[in-house]
């Protein structure tokens, strides 16, 4: 197993995600996916257009892919790199800068219908407190549309019984080490289908549904066995959740 180049050195966690050389980007597939289960959960637009949280917003393109489908409601990006909204800011109306840990995020008690939470918590040293900072800014009833990478997708179960360190896995911020690929993301925990669902409902939140998203790193041949792979969201490579705020 060939070794990456180093990245360099990060003064710290806050220092790495700073780094505009990280990728910020989702795969189209998954946003889209992801939108469409929101869309569905919001209904069409009314007069009074429903709040939508993008949180850990990254540079707004999945949110541009949503916006089509959300058309009549506010989109708002939220992010704590000043590199990744000011990237936003192309595509989204707009932007606060807030984070999920410290002083919590910029918003009133039950402001938001809904929150996107795409590709976040597996960055995160605390996800228990961003779920609830996230439960305190929903409404009652209020939407929840989490993805996150699947540590038992289909080819991570290949490689670790060869001995291979899963895909979304890292154990270093400098480099990758003992698996495939060659970006360095900055991933820290990674769920299962099941793990995510019990997490997610020890939270406080109710989950409605689980769906499996293909991901846009797997290499071309492999793609159409990693769509068929979505139809078991257990297998898939991310997971794509929506809970309601009990």
């Amino acid at each position: 197993m060939t070794t990456t180049a180093p990245h360099p050195r990060p003064k710290d966690l806050r220092d790495f995600y700073e780094d505009p050389s990280v990728p910020v980007a989702s795969g189209a597939p998954r946003s889209l996916r992801q939108a469409r289960m929101l869309a569905t959960a919001l209904g069409p637009a009314t007069t009074t257009p429903l709040t939508v949280l993008d949180i850990g917003c990254g540079d707004g393109t999945a949110a541009a892919t949503a916006a089509p489908l959300l058309r009549g409601h506010r989109v708002v990006g939220v992010d704590w790199s000043q590199d990744a909204l000011s990237r936003a800011r192309t595509h989204l109306s707009s932007t606060v800068r807030g984070e999920l840990g410290g002083g919590g995020l910029p918003f009133r008690t039950a402001a938001a219908d809904a929150v996107l939470f795409s590709e976040v918590i597996e960055h995160l040293v605390d996800p228990d407190a961003a779920l609830e900072e996230i439960r305190r800014v929903l409404r009652p009833g209020g939407h929840l549309m989490l993805s996150t990478p699947n540590l038992a997708a289909w080819y991570n179960r290949v490689l670790l019984a060869a001995g291979v360190q899963p895909v979304f896995s890292e154990v270093s911020l400098r480099g990758i080490h003992g698996r495939p690929g060659t970006e360095v993301v900055g991933h820290l925990r990674l769920y299962t289908a099941r793990a995510l669902r019990e997490f997610v409902a020890a939270s406080g939140f109710e989950v409605v549904r689980l769906e499996g998203a293909p991901f846009h790193g797997v290499p071309r041949p492999l793609r159409p066995l990693d769509r068929l792979a979505c139809s078991r969201p257990s297998l898939a490579s991310i997971l794509l959740l929506h809970a309601r705020k009990t």
